[in-house]
């Protein structure tokens, strides 16, 4: 477990789209496979962006509050022996702090809008 208050989702800007009109994120497919929302932190964000959305465009980010999540929320080790964030159901759109577009710089790196933390 950690204390980590803000956790992140990166997802295609069409899949945000479906969840806000439903009101609800039930996952993106790789998350649907695994049964469990895959997030990261801060930290690990840019990495999980150039691991698994390399050359995606119209991507968003999505910042979390878990501090309403309950036991739903797992901390589990995954890349590099490191604690993510893991959602054992679906996300209610109400702990979403905001969601922002991921720009893709000239290197084709994505540049994640994360506030100072």
């Amino acid at each position: 477990m950690t204390n980590e208050t803000t956790i992140y989702k990166i997802t295609p800007r069409a899949a945000w789209k479906e969840a806000e009109d439903q009101e609800v994120f039930k996952g993106a497919a790789i998350d649907l496979e695994d049964g469990y929302i895959h997030f990261s932190t801060a930290q690990q964000a840019s990495e999980t962006a150039a691991k698994h959305f390399k050359n995606e465009e119209d991507l968003l980010l999505v910042a979390v509050d878990t501090s309403q999540l309950g036991d739903a929320l797992k901390w589990e080790v995954s890349r590099n022996n490191a604690l993510f964030p893991h959602l054992y159901s679906s996300l209610d759109l109400k702990h979403v702090l905001w969601a922002r577009p991921i720009p893709m710089g000239n290197d084709g790196v994505h540049i994640l809008p994360l506030e100072a933390e």
